[in-house]
């Protein structure tokens, strides 16, 4: 079998440059789409030119090629493609999220305070939880938005993974009737991820490896350590990094959708959204990470994500459960929003504290100035991250911290360009609450700054 030259888009065998040059008598150049196909069955996309060799008279005596290697450039540009595609729904669909956020939070905030005065076991009660575990499914769903927005980073920590692959591939596949065999050494290095977002990057990945299975059968999901280097050709920093597998073994993908699969709102099935293999693809982005397709048509499919290893040690659980945990001092809250502040106001109340409220930063820094002028300063601060049009959270707690160095100040948002909310304490704030947020979370947040 000789080298071939084909078409990249149609998969159509190009003329052979040099029966060009020979007939035509000129140079020549192939179109940008080109693809060299060794004898080993390798393919490289390249870039070439051909030219007639003449003698004194006139006549071709030969012809010389040039042929360049461009197979990483174009995978480049694709990335950059699909980076740009994801870069333009984020704008949107992150100021959709915040909004919906917002009064989510109200809803949320609102059917928190209604159950607490319900008795366990009356209907009411049974209702208020349905609602609740129904806004809390929202609010999966706004994360999932957020995820394409600039505001959607990752709030990351050092962890151990193994479990959470089990335990979100079993989940996904809950009902079905695909199983999934797992490879997962015991030394499997740490990472420093956002869990929540790779349990849902995993999800997606075996719900679509279980869809290509209708008939049933069995994933394979491994995981294991690697390291990187220029020799792969893997767009990745070289070192340590944990490489997680996900192959099914049914319908595959077909050449003509190969390139389109991580474009937002592709898709090949009936119903489908087309976009969990672009949050995939975002959330590994945001990850530092990058996460690759191979497929065998009619045969396999097999999704690879990347993550960077981590050398930090990983963090212990925090304890959990239902207690609502109270409080006492004066508390400042500050949102643009009223029927924020209202549904804030109440929550504060209920758990012990006392609430004032100001509408953006530059009226919450008057307020705690004054405050603390008093004889009963504010005991904590919680903050929007984004005001419209006037002065946000990231930079009313620097004024605060020039006011009282000592502020605790707790950063509250639905979505935001800035990463604070990954990384609140290298911007001045002690916690973090993510909108929207109950009772129970507003109660452990202000616990934690004020123990």
């Amino acid at each position: 079998m000789r080298d071939r030259l084909i078409d990249e888009h149609t998969g159509e065998q190009i003329e052979d440059p040099v029966t060009r040059v020979l007939r035509d008598g000129v140079a020549v150049g192939l179109a940008n789409n080109t693809v060299l196909i060794a004898k080993d069955g390798t393919k490289r996309s390249i870039d070439d030119s051909g030219a007639p060799i003449r003698d004194g008279k006139g006549n071709i005596m030969g012809v010389v090629l040039v042929f360049r290697n461009i197979t990483e450039k174009r995978r480049a540009e694709r990335e950059l493609l699909k980076a740009d595609k994801l870069e333009s729904l984020g704008v949107l669909s992150g100021g959709i999220a915040h909004d919906f956020n917002n009064i989510l939070t109200s809803i949320l905030g609102n059917i928190s305070i209604a159950r607490m005065f319900a008795k366990p076991g009356d209907k009411i009660f049974e209702r208020l939880e349905e609602a609740e575990n129904d806004c809390m499914r929202a609010r999966v769903l706004t994360q999932k938005i957020l995820t394409f927005s600039r505001g959607g980073a990752p709030i990351m920590k050092t962890a151990f993974i193994s479990e959470l692959l089990r335990d979100s591939a079993s989940f996904a596949l809950s009902g079905s009737n695909v199983r999934c065999e797992f490879s997962i050494p015991d030394d499997l290095w740490r990472v420093e991820v956002d869990e929540g977002q790779i349990a849902q990057v995993i999800s997606n990945l075996i719900i679509n490896a279980s869809q290509a299975m209708p008939g049933g059968g069995v994933i394979n999901l491994l995981a294991e350590n690697i390291v990187v280097d220029e020799r792969q050709g893997i767009p990745l920093n070289n070192g340590r990094h944990v490489k997680i597998s996900v192959t099914d073994h049914g319908i595959g993908i077909s050449k003509e959708h190969f390139q389109q699969i991580f474009d937002p709102y592709y898709t090949t099935k009936r119903g489908g959204s087309g976009l969990g293999l672009a949050i995939a693809y975002s959330i590994v982005k945001r990850h530092n990470g990058y996460i690759d397709v191979k497929s065998i048509p009619g045969k396999e499919t097999t999704f690879s994500i990347y993550l960077p290893a981590s050398s930090k040690e990983a963090l212990a659980e925090k304890e959990s459960g239902e207690k609502i945990r109270g409080g006492k001092g004066k508390i400042l809250v500050m949102d643009d929003e009223k029927m924020i502040r209202d549904v804030v106001g109440d929550m504060l109340g209920i758990l012990g504290y006392e609430a004032e409220f100001a509408k953006d930063g530059a009226e919450a820094v008057e307020l705690y100035k004054k405050a603390e002028q008093s004889v009963r300063p504010f005991d904590a601060v919680i903050m929007d991250l984004t005001v419209p049009g006037g002065m946000g959270g990231k930079e009313a707690v620097r004024k605060l911290a020039e006011i009282d160095p000592e502020v605790k100040a707790i950063v509250s948002s639905g979505y935001s360009d800035d990463p604070v909310m990954a990384d609140f304490r290298k911007y001045g704030f002690s916690n973090v609450v993510a909108k929207p947020y109950n009772i129970k979370e507003l109660g452990d947040a202000l616990y934690e700054v004020l123990k």
